[in-house]
């Protein structure tokens, strides 16, 4: 049986699958970047939790991290731009994914433009996915 944690992380990865940009999840990057982007989502960490003792609760802030790729010649900032609203649209269709979480919070991506010798310079951000979730022990 699955802990809440990875639950909550498979079906965040479950919810950017119906983008049109390849996801991933824990993967290296890959040599090439499709057309319509990547995303790669990173486990991150789950951070101290807040405790109840009444019955006794973990509450968690735990911080996911989305790596975000996008490599075009021309028009590569409003490719991007694309991906990450929606990005934004999926995650804010279903803040909770289907209850597992009390609620998903995304941060504001921090771009960057990479040059590639001898072919289209890539755009990627980092985009943290805070996912507030309790569970009954640091392990389940």
């Amino acid at each position: 049986m699955p802990t809440t944690r990875e639950t909550v992380l498979t079906a965040l990865h479950a919810r950017l699958q119906p983008l049109a940009a390849l996801t991933l999840r824990d993967e290296v990057l890959p040599e090439r970047i499709p057309t319509a982007g990547l995303i790669i989502l990173r486990d991150g960490q789950p951070g101290e939790p807040e405790v109840t003792l009444s019955p006794l609760r973990y509450h968690y802030q735990h911080r996911a991290e989305l790596e975000v790729v996008v490599q075009a010649g021309t028009a590569r900032a409003s490719a991007f731009d694309d991906l990450i609203a929606a990005i934004g649209a999926a995650l804010e269709a279903d803040r909770t994914l289907g209850g597992l979480c009390d609620w998903i919070e995304p941060e504001a991506p921090a771009s960057v433009d990479l040059p590639i010798e001898g072919a289209a310079a890539l755009k990627a951000a980092g985009i943290t996915v805070v996912l507030h979730y309790t569970t009954t022990g640091p392990l389940a």
